[in-house]
């Protein structure tokens, strides 16, 4: 009897929609699910008459692939992070571990914090079995049509599942948008800063949104200015889906959809992640902090609503009777959200580099920016060019230090400083946008005032200070005056 090529346990959407991709591209796949209700409506609901063979028995499940088995798991994890958590990932393992032999290999799909997946691969490791971490971006859509995909393990196990996960994937210009990424945890980290990257392309976007909104812009304005951007330098995903939205109408109301949602942000935790990563790394990535303090923030509702009686500043559509010409508003905020997301994605590609050299990962910066081209959520455009940045310079320091980079950051930012200015002044909030500035600001700045900072942990303290007529590595101590208290 023959046996299948792949087996997927988890049949949630996303884990449906990937087994629907896997037995698209002539695959046999064994499915198992911990509710077998779920299992047979999907085998005889969109899973039928296609290569999928359900088990209601974890045991018959495992028999029923080849050898070396492949076991995919979509399962959610709610493990964070400390090591020692245990959760619902864990334990399917465990159950698998008794029935597989040596050579075989897991693959956690989920959303876990890559420590596990290193975790993972030495446990298992140490049972002559193989792990793959793997970040999957694309949502419902991705998962069936082709996602972006981001493994993270060993060599070996990459070789066993790549003719899989290449067949499945994104193509762009026939280029599958997947690539080992690197040993371990390698491929959950960079998946969790990819998450990054999208809290702060969306968050962008809608300050973008909420500058139009004060100046009046209607909804069907805005679905053709997101539409022109989609045509341009700024298309991506996002931009475009973006610009469907504002056209969607509400069959209740007949008014924007998008008016009649609540402004109340909801998160998964990847953007968490990423922002604790980047603290414990000493790495600035302002921009995603922002974004994800921003849907903190809006989950205040209540709080929000009671402070807007209590709490005085210019009123927010303050900008629809200030004269500026909407042509020349849609410029310059085309400018700012242009420059900002490259402070985004250089913040992003920062903190991967940082903590993928302190793990020995050696990640490729230029090929991860490859298979974000297609499939996932932050495809864009420019990811072609920040590809071409780290080919003419794999050792580059900083995004922003590439020449396409700087040059688009030169001319955009007299439009990016005139937006942050005008939000400012009419009291509309943009700390994506200004916390973007403030980064390109304080980077080509040569002198900071942290010398006074230094100051002052010297007095308080005695932390010491280096000075600027002395050799870097010595520290100085001042014998600071007492000071009188009244």
């Amino acid at each position: 009897m023959s046996k299948n090529d792949f087996g997927l346990i988890g049949l949630a959407v996303m884990g449906q929609n990937l087994v629907l991709n896997v037995a698209s591209r002539g695959f046999n796949v064994s499915v198992y699910n911990r509710t077998s209700e779920t299992m047979n409506g999907f085998l005889s609901g969109s899973a039928k008459g296609k290569s999928v063979e359900g088990f209601e028995d974890i045991e018959e499940f495992v028999s029923s692939l080849e050898r070396p088995r492949k076991v995919m798991l979509m399962v959610k994890s709610t493990a964070g992070n400390d090591i020692n958590d245990r959760d619902a990932v864990d334990k399917v393992i465990e159950q698998l571990v008794p029935l597989l032999d040596t050579g075989d290999l897991i693959i956690d799909g989920g959303n876990s914090f890559y420590i596990h997946s290193e975790r993972r691969s030495k446990e298992l490791e140490a049972k002559e079995l193989l792990f793959i971490g793997t970040g999957v971006s694309g949502g419902e859509e991705g998962a069936l049509k082709g996602p972006a995909i981001m493994p993270g393990g060993p060599q070996e196990s990459w070789e066993i599942i790549r003719p899989v996960f290449e067949s499945i994937s994104a193509k762009v210009d026939d280029d599958p948008c997947v690539t080992l990424i690197g040993p371990g945890g390698a491929g959950h980290y960079v998946k969790m800063v990819h998450n990054g990257i999208e809290y702060g392309d969306m968050q962008l976007i809608c300050e973008a949104y909420n500058i139009f909104k004060s100046a009046g812009f209607t909804a069907d304005e805005l679905a053709q200015v997101f539409s022109d951007w989609n045509d341009g330098d700024l298309e991506s995903y996002l931009i475009q889906i973006t610009s469907k939205i504002f056209a969607q109408k509400d069959p209740e109301t007949g008014n924007a959809i998008v008016e009649m949602i609540l402004d109340r942000a909801g998160q998964k935790g990847t953007g968490r992640w990423t922002v604790m990563s980047a603290a414990e790394n000493g790495v600035v990535i302002s921009t995603i902090n922002a974004a994800v303090e921003a849907r903190i923030l809006s989950s205040l509702k209540e709080q929000r609503v009671s402070a807007s009686s209590q709490l005085s500043g210019p009123s927010n559509d303050s900008l629809s009777g200030s004269g500026i010409e909407k042509s020349q508003l849609v410029e310059k905020v085309k400018d700012a959200l242009h420059a900002s997301k490259i402070i985004s994605y250089a913040q992003g590609l920062d903190l991967m580099k940082r903590v993928g050299n302190s793990h020995g990962w050696e990640l490729d910066l230029g090929a991860i920016a490859r298979i974000w081209r297609g499939g996932c959520i932050i495809r864009a455009r420019f990811l072609n060019r920040i590809t071409e940045a780290y080919e003419r310079n794999p050792e580059l320091g900083n995004l922003m230090l590439d020449e396409y980079f700087n040059e688009i950051l030169d001319k955009s930012q007299s439009g990016w400083r005139e937006i942050v200015c005008l939000a400012i002044r009419n009291g509309i909030p943009v700390p994506a946008f200004s916390s973007s500035l403030g980064y390109y600001d304080s980077f080509r700045s040569e002198n900071l005032p942290a010398n006074l900072l230094q100051a002052q942990r010297d007095f308080f303290g005695a932390h010491t200070y280096e000075r600027v007529d002395k050799g870097a590595g010595e520290f100085f101590h001042t014998d600071w005056p007492d000071v009188i208290e009244d």
